[in-house]
């Protein structure tokens, strides 16, 4: 009897179809290979991916952290504005860290999720930092550690985000007139439920202009690392990335397509593609690289440049994806970092409980990425 989805019905077979058609899901190795394969995948990665007309907006110090805002162009649409934190006290480049915030359906801001600035932090971030970040700004934490934190917006969130009136115009009358039914007087919350429902347009877009939100996302992630490598008080031998969610999705896109990255962290962000059937399939659109699926599988661009350092850190009850989907992305990683001759090169954490990146897995991510990058 053929498997039957629930999610499929009556087209449950179209999946056996689908293997018949072609292998899905072989193991890419890691290399240069697997790695052309991906930017093929991901588009919009052939040219200058350096920041352009870069100024500083504003400098601050609060809780032993010097921050300062920082903007860029990427060459279209509004500037991307960033905060840098480094330690008060700092003596001397530092090892750099891009800390990329997550996706979790909320895009009305970026940075501002997982770092605080100048300002007291907003009620609405606070709520929001209490279950996927132990209720802290876990970029600032890390910056007091030692580093140098780059934590920049990036396509469709906070300065990077379309205006509501434009994201309602390109879904159409249909939806605009559905959503705005609903709308709350919350402007925030009614925001990223329009903004829900329009990442679907924009990957539209994104299909008919040569590449997919993966692609775009992954590009403006590289030229802000190149903007971090510029800086004077940065060691540019020493660079990690690391994420919780969709900003885990976009350290594996960043650490396969910038050999800059020397160590990564992935958090709540890693599974087989065939444990997604049938599952929670709500993903953003930056977990499916259009075509992917034909070269390799999500952990193979995790590990495509083995031996590099890569810890991934996974929620046993994470209701995004199943414990055995995480189990088997765990195992096939641990084979690419044992064929590149460095199997302790990768580490898997498993931790009970939902979808988060608490305290006491931030302090073992900071303690590791301590180990990787401290000074020789």
């Amino acid at each position: 009897m053929p498997e039957h989805y629930r999610h499929l019905g009556i087209f449950s077979d179209w999946v056996t179809a689908a293997r018949q058609k072609q292998p899905l899901y072989p193991v890419a190795i890691p290399g240069q290979q697997t790695q052309d394969l991906i930017r093929e995948a991901l588009g919009f990665c052939h040219g200058d991916e350096k920041p352009l007309d870069v100024k500083v907006e504003s400098q601050w110090e609060r809780d032993g952290v010097f921050g300062e805002e920082v903007s860029w162009s990427v060459g279209y649409g509004p500037r991307t504005h960033a905060y840098v934190l480094k330690p008060t006290k700092a003596n001397g480049p530092l090892p750099g860290i891009v800390a990329l915030h997550d996706h979790s359906d909320f895009k009305f801001y970026g940075k501002e999720k997982i770092a605080d600035g100048p300002q007291e932090t907003l009620p609405v971030l606070s709520n929001f930092r209490k279950i996927p970040y132990g209720g802290r700004a876990y970029a600032n934490a890390l910056a007091r550690e030692g580093f140098v934190v780059l934590v920049h917006d990036v396509f469709l969130w906070g300065s990077r985000r379309f205006p509501l009136e434009t994201m309602l115009d390109m879904m159409g009358s249909k939806t605009a007139d559905l959503l705005r039914g609903r709308q709350t007087s919350d402007e925030i919350e009614f925001y990223n439920h329009a903004a829900y429902f329009h990442e679907h347009w924009v990957s539209k877009y994104c299909n008919i202009l040569g590449t997919n939100i993966a692609g775009v996302v992954s590009f403006e992630d590289r030229v802000a690392l190149n903007y971090l490598l510029s800086r004077a008080d940065v060691n540019s031998e020493r660079i990690g990335c690391i994420g919780l969610s969709g900003g885990g999705n976009r350290a594996a896109l960043l650490s396969a397509t910038h050999e800059g990255i020397r160590a990564t962290v992935i958090i709540g962000l890693m599974t087989t593609y065939s444990a997604l059937l049938d599952h929670n399939m709500s993903h953003t659109w930056m977990l499916f690289p259009f075509g992917w699926s034909r070269h390799g599988d999500w952990p193979d661009i995790a590990a495509c440049r083995a031996p590099m350092p890569l810890l991934v850190q996974y929620d046993l009850q994470d209701d995004l994806f199943t414990e055995s989907g995480m189990r088997e992305a765990h195992i096939r990683l641990q084979g690419h970092y044992a064929n590149s001759g460095k199997p302790d090169a990768y580490i898997g954490q498993f931790y009970p409980g939902p979808h988060k990146f608490d305290l006491e897995m931030q302090s073992a991510a900071f303690e590791w990425l301590k180990e990787k990058l401290s000074a020789a």
